[in-house]
């Protein structure tokens, strides 16, 4: 019953003295009653006015119960519960009601066990309405939430990305008034490492799903950044991704992208002469197990045992990011190049 004043029941109904007699109970206890003695009275004062519970009769004259549930429920904007009457034979009846939409039903009987089965019944079908009404605020309230920390982490990743960019240019400045080329090619990678990780907080404040990362363009991107960084007339490198449609967590994608990065750029710069053109292969593959990422190329390839070229840092950030991943890194030994596998589970 609504706090504050008196539950406001609508009871339709064409049997005069049944009327009267139902008035006269719901009032001592503690109902406001509105009777109407047909459909089309029952429906425009459901129509007009703000009632908790209706109880509507299945059979009377001109507009029966069952147009009149069907009315209320199709017109009304926010119509309340309705508990249907019926016969006691008329089961089936009752069942089309409920199916129709009717919160619940109620036998007609002589006496006062009537009026406390349909004051059960109102009690019961406003609570549901409670209930639904409380449920659906409560989605309401969650989704509201939910949009507002999917901006707050577009905002955060927004800053990110823009620091990050920050933290490039001054590499990018530093690197150029460094005149030892070994310490300026050290600045530059440490500036595409930074571009690596970038890039994912970029994607994430201009997507949809704030919670992954869209691999395909995510690589894409820094493939062609890449390759625009590696290849020139004289040594033309050329990259060649192939990428299935993955979504992976923001810190597993970062963990990916870097090596991506590292395995590529290694690639680039030391697979082939300084002046031999060369191919570079990027996949992504989905598996039944999680993905497996593939770098490979067509050049000189490792010799067992041999020191790293360069500092040897790419091979230990590659090693860092696939612990993290809990991944499986190789190398084919049959490959004429180098092709490294990196197995990443789900």
């Amino acid at each position: 019953m609504t706090t504050g004043r008196r539950c406001r029941v609508l009871y339709v109904d064409d049997d005069e003295g049944l009327r009267r007699l139902v008035g006269k109970a719901l009032d001592r206890r503690g109902y406001d009653v509105t009777q109407a003695a047909d459909g089309e009275r029952g429906l425009e004062l459901a129509l007009a006015g703000d009632f908790d519970v209706i109880a509507l009769d299945h059979y009377m004259p001109g507009q029966g119960g069952f147009a009149t549930l069907q009315a209320i429920l199709a017109e009304a904007q926010d119509p309340p519960p309705i508990v249907y009457v019926t016969g006691s034979e008329e089961t089936r009846v009752a069942v089309d009601a409920l199916k129709a939409g009717a919160a619940d039903y109620v036998v007609k009987t002589v006496g006062e066990d009537f009026f406390d089965l349909l004051e059960s019944a109102f009690a019961q079908a406003m609570e549901k309405v409670r209930l639904r009404r409380q449920h659906a605020e409560s989605e309401a309230a969650l989704r509201a939430s939910h949009e507002r920390l999917e901006v707050m982490l577009r905002e955060v990743n927004h800053r990110v990305a823009n620091s990050l960019q920050l933290v490039m240019a001054m590499v990018h400045m530093q690197a150029s008034h460094v005149g030892d080329p070994a310490a300026r090619a050290a600045l530059e990678d440490t500036k595409r490492r930074i571009a690596a990780i970038g890039q994912v907080h970029r994607r994430l404040y201009t997507a949809d799903n704030v919670e992954a990362v869209d691999m395909q363009p995510y690589l894409e991107a820094m493939v062609s950044e890449l390759q625009e960084t590696f290849s020139t007339p004289a040594a033309p490198r050329r990259l060649v991704l192939g990428v299935d449609p993955v979504q992976l967590e923001t810190d597993r994608a970062i963990s990916l992208g870097v090596i991506v990065n590292e395995l590529v750029s290694n690639a680039c710069k030391y697979a082939y002469a300084p002046t031999e053109p060369g191919e570079v292969r990027v996949s992504l593959a989905e598996t039944a197990g999680g993905v497996v990422l593939t770098v490979e190329d067509g050049g000189r390839g490792m010799t067992p045992g041999a020191a790293p070229m360069g500092t040897g840092l790419g091979g230990r950030l590659i090693a860092a990011m696939a612990n993290s991943l809990r991944a499986d890194l190789a190398y084919d030994p049959a490959h004429s190049g180098v092709r490294a596998i990196v197995r990443v589970p789900a």
